[in-house]
């Protein structure tokens, strides 16, 4: 996650069933959010290594969320 402009902090919670991992970020509006992660669907030299160094990351995991919150 290094080199990104947004992220705030991240936090990782390994209690329960599912590795949680907190990323807080700050953008201006939703749309601003949804539009940071067209980055992630180019087949970029960046992508390729970030999904290479997430290989199997995920494998022992059945369940996660997605949670967005507002704050003010």
């Amino acid at each position: 996650m290094a080199g990104n402009n947004e992220l705030v902090n991240i936090m990782t919670d390994m209690t329960g069933q599912y590795n949680r991992v907190v990323m807080v970020s700050q953008f201006e509006n939703l749309a601003a959010y949804e539009q940071s992660w067209e980055k992630y669907k180019e087949d970029s030299e960046a992508m390729k290594k970030m999904t290479e160094a997430m290989k199997g990351y995920q494998d022992m995991y059945l369940t996660g969320s997605r949670e967005i919150y507002q704050t003010w």
